[in-house]
């Protein structure tokens, strides 16, 4: 198991201006209708402040919006958007501001959520989150890393090449299993083990027929044989491999032992369930090729955009990820397309 703190600060988090504050999230825009860059009435969300703001580039997106879904981002709805909601919060707080600086409020926001949430598994247990490398993933995530990073004060940020789907990617290689079990309520011993072999046999052959009918060769499955015990007159069972009785019950012992802290050894043994499991692993990792280093010459910015930062809009270049080779250095603030998430 892993222990995950979540916030809501995605790029679909909705923003919100409530009359007197900003706030992002907790409610998303979702995939449909999205945010409203994506020309279906969406909201107003983070996305959207990453297009005003210049981060997101609608000629360096893929063109996939509007009726047809061959259109690009719309950044003129998002601009008209941010117009009004400024014009809103000047009559209501009395406090001008132009449309990028009220996106540049609502990431700053977004921002501190999400170091905040990290501070929680590192700060708050005595970890000094400034020796970690940020790992980034999630289609919006290079859109906000560096920025999160630098609330942390952490100096390295870690962006897979496949971090905009690393969700899906990972779903896609994980096993596929197909479990089957037996409940008893028997004492451990090893005429109980004999007698559950051949009922384990027929099991394991139903949960193969299943993962066959997927799709999935006998050649790429491995069996898995537990067993479920548990301390008479206990509720709390532990797993542990099927083996003849004696090894069931000293691995019992060791797993009672390690999870409780003691043992009842004047307790009899019994056999709640008996399972088998049938795994098969649906896809083979390839690492990314290899990429001579750089020897001569620089490597070239496809174009120079407006990117606000520091309280104005700045010269940014934009470099093609794919082009980019290791031992490779970009000075200064840079935006980096990528085929599945932006930098």
């Amino acid at each position: 198991m892993l222990m995950i703190h979540t916030v809501a600060a995605g790029g679909g988090s909705i923003v919100h201006f409530d009359g007197s504050r900003y706030r992002v999230g907790p409610d998303s825009a979702g995939a449909n209708p999205g945010p409203a860059c994506y020309r279906r009435g969406g909201p107003l969300t983070l996305t959207d402040c990453n297009v005003m703001l210049g981060k997101l580039q609608p000629e360096f997106f893929p063109r996939l919006f509007g009726p047809s879904a061959d259109e690009p981002l719309d950044a003129e709805v998002v601009r008209a958007r941010f117009a009004a909601l400024a014009e809103e919060i000047a009559q209501s707080t009395g406090d001008p501001r132009t449309a990028a600086e009220v996106a540049d409020g609502f990431l700053r926001i977004a921002v501190e959520n999400m170091a905040n949430a990290i501070k929680q598994i590192t700060v708050q247990r005595g970890r000094d989150v400034t020796r970690y490398t940020l790992n980034c993933f999630g289609g919006a995530g290079g859109q906000h890393a560096c920025l999160v990073a630098d609330a942390l004060g952490i100096e390295r940020v870690l962006i897979h090449p496949l971090a905009g789907v690393l969700s899906a990617y990972g779903m896609g290689l994980a096993d596929l299993g197909s479990r089957r079990e037996k409940p008893l309520d028997a004492v451990l011993c090893d005429e109980l083990i004999t007698l559950l072999e051949p009922a384990l046999d027929e099991l394991a052959e139903d949960a193969r027929a299943e993962l066959e009918a997927q799709g999935c060769q006998q050649a790429h499955m491995r069996e898995l044989r537990t067993l479920r015990v548990k301390y008479a007159g206990s509720d709390t069972t532990l797993e542990v491999a099927f083996a003849d009785a004696p090894s069931v019950a000293r691995t019992a012992a060791v797993e009672h032992r390690r999870e409780f802290g003691f043992l009842l050894p004047n307790k009899t043994l019994t056999v709640a369930a008996a399972s088998v499991e049938i795994v098969s692993a649906s896809g083979v990792v390839s690492d990314e090729p290899e990429r001579a280093a750089r020897t001569t010459g620089e490597v070239q910015a496809l174009a120079e955009v407006d990117v606000w930062q520091a309280g104005a809009y700045r010269q940014s270049p934009v470099f093609d990820r794919e082009a980019l080779r290791p031992g490779d250095v970009l000075a200064g603030m840079a935006i980096i397309r990528d085929p599945v998430s932006t930098i």
